[in-house]
């Protein structure tokens, strides 16, 4: 009886660790579902914020377009279908999106704990590791960013994979039952963590770790049959690599820029900077700009570094086999994701170290587990490892501060690297949306004085120039932008509207002809070539477009506005009446919406209704000299002498170059 019921205390206890680990990631990561943490505009506008499909929420369609786009040069389904279930649940109220991933990753925290125990036996120190792994300050990145979703989602089928594999070998060694149906169970939760994340390439390797210690499976099987056991794993994983590589070329996210030597040197400086961060992790940041090429004092240094620490992991596998189990868990699931080939700008990144940083944890806690030996010490022990802990987490609530939005991500990011183009570019964004325009601009300025070429500030502060009439100035910035990113379909855009506004209409026609060629449904396209048509005298053909881009977008206002416009040329007049009339119902303070029914309704011979119209555009817009003019051209229709005078002399005096408020203010005095 007292075996059963040492079993029973053993099981409640494990359950407790587990549900406290489950508890306390929750608590410690509650920080980013306040009010005041939202979407940032990396990635999340890919992902969620202006994504159509993830924003129709979890439809047959969507999980449809999941399984077969290469969207975000990745294919990782099962991410997309959970961002779509996120959308159906919570809309675009981003705790809730944080919420999931704090979910995820508390779920992570307790099932590592359970496969780790489950692997070792080793309760409390596998307790130890699993809290470790989930407060550490590098788990902030993945768990705070909303685009992150992978990392904790594959995260949960990589740990989930090793609880199976745990049981699977442990009931295949005692000759228990079910022990096929684990291996079959170890077998689909890594299929599903590689249509999450291709990130669980490395883990059919990790098994075979783990069959070195702690399962010690090498001394008492044949190589061969380890291996053998292990191929189907390793046939998902290569199928997987095969996918991602061709996603990612075709999407133009593989870098062909750097030599292969240039991307070895930034490796083995990486691997000494993600131990750096593992002991040290303050100056965290959401990119790490890649040099280019790293000096040759600091590569030899780097290089010498894990020379070294491989060497002392190989030459102590026996006595110490966890040094050499953890150090190559920690090497090998980097190769993914170490820039050997490198995709993106970055030289390293926090959200790689999700399931890495796990095998220097495992490393470091038996090394610390076997050399405390006495009851006193392991008191002792216990104690540094609870201060540790707590002093981890202290820093893993202020570094999720960082993520509170957009200008404080970029505004760490930017304390604590040095020319990072991407953080001021995505700085400089943010500030143009809250209506600091001058100073968003001036971030562009400083992302290009990094590097001139970088498609995304050239793009964005050719947008900006464009909004302010410059789009002379524009246009050589969008050709380098296209230059960068030929794929870029927003920057084709900008550069045709900034084509079609200089007069080279036929140039922009040929731009937007290749992005709807590609994407036959963007509005944006749709509406600009209508525009384009229009000014070629192609007014029926322009009107089509429009209306096309207004079944995709029933809303948009660009489309709305110009479709009235277009009505107006083929003297479809009420038509054009109703679309002016739509357009302001959605944004009652769009100047030129009121100034465009102003104009339909003086056709129309409904001088009242004019002159109330364009009143209103002089309000939303009291610098416009033309909306004050043929204000005052309505007032004058209606009798209203005087009140016609105040606003053309206005209007005159606004824009003294303005030749028909003069000609109609001449008009207005010769009438006494």
């Amino acid at each position: 009886m007292s075996g059963v019921s040492h079993v029973q205390r053993e099981v409640r206890l494990r359950r407790a660790i587990a549900g406290a680990l489950f508890l306390g990631t929750v608590l410690l990561f509650s920080r980013v579902i306040d009010r005041d943490f939202g979407f940032v505009n990396y990635d999340d506008p890919d992902y969620v914020t202006t994504n159509r499909v993830v924003q129709q929420g979890l439809t047959m369609a969507g999980v449809k377009w999941a399984f077969t786009t290469g969207a975000v040069s990745n294919w990782h389904p099962l991410t997309w279908v959970s961002h779509q279930l996120d959308w159906s649940l919570f809309g675009g109220d981003a705790r809730g999106h944080h919420a999931t991933s704090v979910v995820w990753h508390a779920l992570n925290a307790a099932l590592a704990f359970a496969a780790l125990r489950r692997l070792t036996g080793a309760l409390w120190t596998s307790a130890f590791c699993a809290a470790l792994f989930a407060w550490h300050p590098l788990r902030v990145e993945s768990v705070a960013w909303v685009a992150e979703r992978k990392d904790v989602l594959s995260g949960f089928f990589w740990f989930a994979t090793l609880w199976a594999y745990a049981v699977y070998q442990e009931r295949r060694r005692t000759a228990g039952r079910g022990a096929g149906w684990f291996y079959g169970l170890a077998l689909t939760t890594l299929a599903l963590g590689l249509l999450a994340k291709p990130m669980l390439v490395t883990l059919p390797a990790v098994l075979l770790l783990l069959d070195f210690w702690p399962t010690r499976r090498f001394a008492a099987e044949t190589t061969r049959g380890l291996l053998l056991e292990k191929l189907p794993f390793f046939a998902l994983a290569a199928a997987s690599c095969v996918v991602t590589y061709s996603v990612q070329r075709d999407g133009g996210a593989v870098s062909l820029a750097l030599s292969f030597s240039g991307r070895l040197s930034n490796a083995v400086v990486a691997v000494v900077r993600y131990v750096g961060s593992f002991l040290w992790p303050f100056d965290l940041a959401v990119l790490y700009p890649h040099p280019g090429y790293w000096p040759a004092k600091k590569v030899a240094a780097s290089l010498a570094i894990v020379a070294a620490l491989t060497a002392v992991a190989w030459v102590r596998r026996r006595r110490q086999p966890y040094l050499a189990v953890g150090w190559l868990w920690f090497l090998g699931t980097l190769v993914p994701v170490i820039g050997l080939v490198q995709v993106g700008l970055q030289s390293m990144a926090d959200r790689y170290t999700y399931v890495t940083m796990f095998g220097l944890h495992v490393a470091g806690l038996w090394a610390l587990r076997a050399a405390v030996v006495t009851p006193a010490a392991r008191r002792v022990g216990g104690l540094v490892g609870v201060g540790l802990l707590a002093a981890g987490a202290i820093r893993t609530w202020d570094q999720q501060g960082v993520w509170k939005n957009s200008l404080t991500l970029f505004d760490h990011a930017i304390a604590v690297t040095e020319r990072n183009y991407l953080a001021f570019n995505n700085r400089g964004i943010y500030l143009c949306e809250v209506g600091r325009v001058e100073e968003g601009m001036a971030d562009y300025r400083r992302a290009l004085a990094i590097r001139a070429d970088y498609p995304e500030a050239n793009n964005n502060l050719a947008r900006m120039l464009g909004q302010q009439g410059r789009s002379g100035e524009a246009v050589p910035m969008l050709r380098v932008a296209v230059r960068g990113k030929p794929d870029s379909l927003e920057a084709r855009n900008n550069l045709a509207n900034a084509l079609s506004d200089t007069g080279a209409v036929a140039e922009a026609m040929e731009q937007y002809a290749f992005i709807l060629e590609r994407e036959p449904q963007h509005v944006d396209a749709l509406t600009n070539s209508g525009v384009a048509l229009a000014m070629q005298g192609k007014v029926d053909e322009a009107r089509l477009r429009m209306e096309a881009a207004l079944r995709v977008a029933p809303n948009n206002l660009s489309a709305l506005s110009n479709l009235g416009n277009v009505y107006a040329l083929l003297g479809r007049r009420d038509e054009a009446i109703t679309q002016y009339r739509r357009t302001i119902a959605l944004s009652p303070g769009d100047a030129r919406a009121h100034h465009n029914l102003g104009n339909a309704l003086g056709e129309a011979g409904q001088w009242a209704e004019a002159a109330a119209s364009y009143a209103r555009a002089v309000v939303a817009a009291p610098a416009n000299a033309e909306s004050r003019a043929h204000l005052g051209l309505a007032y004058a229709r209606l009798g209203r002498r005087e009140e016609a005078l105040r606003e053309l002399r206005a209007a005159s005096a606004q824009q003294p170059d303005y030749a028909a408020a003069k000609a109609w203010l001449q008009a207005v005095e010769d009438s006494k």
